[in-house]
Order: C-alpha cells, then structure tokens, then sequence
C-alpha cells in the first residue's frame, strides 16, 4: 500500500514539473513574442493516412493578429456570381444620362409648342399643349395631329394647311416643353422628401418578376445585377429617353437549412452567412444524449431538383478527437440536417412501444421473454 502511495505521488509530481506541448517546441532562447505560439494542426498539412489527427501537432503562429485577431481574415466571395431569386429586394436609382441621342426627338402628350407666323400675328400661340388624343387646336385649323411627329414635320404640316388662307404662311413651331414622360417618371420616383434622391425600391415577386413606372413587369429571377441593368435600361429606352437605371440589391431572400432530430432546438434556421454543418448542429443548440453523430444525414436539392443525400461522420471532431474533419462541410440553402438517434435509443423506443404502450402492456403474456440480442437487432 505504501509504495501504490510512494509510485502514485511521484507521477503527479512529474506532471507538475513536466513542460508543456507548447514549451517543448519552443526554441530554448526564444523572444518574448514567440511564446504565443501554439501547437495545433493545420488540415493543409499533407498525410497519407486520410484524416489528421493530434498526433500531427506542431508549431503553430495561432495569434498573429495580436490585439486584432478578433477581426479575423478577410472573407472571399460568398459566391462567384450571384443571381437574383424570389423575394430578393432591389433599390432603383434613376440619373438623367443628358446624353446626346440618335434619334430625332418627337412630341408626346403633354409636350407643349410656340406657333407663330410672320404673315398673320393672329395666328401666334404662346402655349399648345398636346392634348391626351395626340392633337393640338390652332387658328383657322382646328385640330392638327402633333404626337408622334418632330418639330418639323409639324411646322410642314402646318405650312401645308394654311397655304389654303395664305401665299406664304411663314409658320415657325418652338418647343417650350418638351420630354414630359421623362419628367412625368421623375415625378413618380422622386423621394427627395424622404430618403433623397431618384429611386425606387421593388421585391422580386413569386413568379419571378419585378414592377418598375412605365415598363410594368420585368423577368429578374436568375438574372444577375448587370444583366438586369441591360434589360431595365433597354425597355426604357423605348419608351422614354435620357434615363439611366441601376439597380441595388439591399436586402437577400431569407436563406435557411433545417436541422431536426436529436437536437434541443430542432426546426428552421434563417443562414446569414457561410455555414457548415458543425455551425448549423451549434445553432440549434448542440445534440442530445444518446445522438448518433457517426451517422448525421445531409439531405439536398440539386439545380434539377433531384434529391441526394450523403452522410457525415462528425463524432470525432465534435467530442474534440478529429481536429481536421473530412466530412464538415459547407451548407446550402433548404438543406435538410437529420442528427438520427443512437442505436440503444431506438431499443428504448422499441421497448417503450411493445412492453409499456403496446399490445404486451395491455395483455401481459406469461412465459414470454425476449433477449437482448433480439432487441439489439432493432
């Protein structure tokens, strides 16, 4: 008994004065900075044997961020290119391009025009509006159509038609308003008595559209950001000219992944950023006693909408035995993490529904026994 004392005492002893992991890689004359490096394992290590384990341990610079280190490096893209889905909501800034253009301009409803004639001054007008059926009034004509024509096609037209009461009319059409679909959209997305500025905000509906004055529904689903710019700016330069559109991705659809099973927290969980599977068990609180984590199921949708699955191996990393983890990986959206239930729980289930529920609860059987090597079968 008094040696099992002497032997046990002399092991605590040499861990007490034994040097850490740490201190035995250390340099024996190292600088003050170099005592917070720490062993660790890097899973870009090479190894032959599948997994690193913490037999690969060495000398790792595990704080070189120093007081910033809380910081971490910075994140690559989350994706390559992203494409717009259901429920995304965009920002729409409009900006006047005031841009030389083509095309000769011709008048719309509500553009207004000077007509004078050197002949007659009666037949001046200060102001004509183009009225909602494309036409204007004037002296001794009557109404002439407007819309749809330049200024001169309309000064020719007006020349044309009072030759009838004039040798040589001298008729000269001047643009006084001019453009008022533009100004008519300016109008519309005018927020400067709110947020400031030209824009407008929109949802990518259910069916993949969004809604925008003048152009109604516009295809977005799976569009990127450039390619819907191209489309918006395009239909608009149909209807009106010298308005530029660009559109602002401000808040993304809700992404989530589902983690059910033996989990204090099952059900839906909203992603914000990159997840892995590790991450997703964590945020619905860890596992249950008695959880299979040998055996967690990942269940996905592919671009087709083909169901695969696959299963990962997480005990070891989770109970601190794995440090590089093969099978952790990335989540996606509508994942699907089943963490399924050990299988003595599946015998407690068993047992539970045929000796306490079951028929065998209700009518006990006399001279009926079952092994233990039957239930473990289940």
């Amino acid at each position: 008994m008094r040696n099992s004392i002497f032997v046990l005492t002399g092991l605590l002893l040499s861990l007490c004065v034994s040097p850490s992991i740490a201190q035995q890689y250390a340099a024996p004359n190292c600088s003050p900075h170099d005592r917070h490096v720490l062993v660790g394992v890097d899973s870009s290590d090479p190894t032959c044997d599948g997994e690193l384990g913490w037999n690969a341990r060495r000398p790792i610079p595990w704080q070189v961020f120093a007081q910033g280190e809380y910081v971490g490096p910075a994140r690559t893209p989350h994706v390559p290119e992203y494409r717009l889905r259901v429920d995304d909501e965009l920002d729409f800034v409009y900006r006047l391009t005031r841009q030389e253009t083509g095309k000769v301009y011709r008048l719309n409803i509500g553009d207004e025009v000077k007509i004078e004639s050197l002949t007659d001054p009666q037949l001046n007008r200060e102001r004509v509006e183009v009225m909602p059926d494309g036409t204007i009034t004037v002296m001794l004509l009557g109404q002439v159509q407007a819309a749809r024509r330049s200024i001169g096609e309309l000064r020719d037209e007006l020349e044309k038609r009072y030759h009838e009461y004039y040798k040589v009319p001298s008729i000269t059409v001047t643009p006084v308003k001019i453009n008022t679909k533009l100004e008519d959209l300016r109008a519309t997305v005018d927020s400067r008595a709110g947020s400031g500025g030209q824009g407008r905000k929109s949802k990518v509906t259910p069916e993949g559209t969004i809604q925008l004055p003048a152009i109604g529904n516009i295809p977005a689903q799976g569009l990127t950001l450039d390619e819907l710019k191209r489309e918006i700016d395009e239909r608009y330069a149909r209807e009106i000219q010298g308005i530029e559109v660009t559109p602002v991705l401000i808040q993304r659809a809700p992404r989530y992944v589902y983690v059910i099973g033996e989990v204090p927290n099952p059900g839906r969980i909203e992603l914000t950023g990159p997840t892995t599977a590790i991450q997703s068990i964590a945020m619905a609180g860890g596992w249950n006693v008695g959880a299979n984590l040998r055996e967690i199921v990942v269940f996905r949708r592919t671009e087709d909408w083909r169901l695969v699955a696959t299963k990962l191996d997480l005990k070891g990393a989770l109970y601190g035995k794995k440090p590089a983890p093969s099978d952790e990986l990335w989540i996606r959206d509508s994942d699907i993490v089943v963490v399924p239930k050990a299988p003595i729980l599946w015998a407690d289930e068993f047992i539970d529904l045929v000796f306490t529920r079951g028929i065998y609860g209700v009518v006990p059987f006399q001279g009926v026994s079952i092994s233990i090597n039957e239930l473990s079968a289940f």
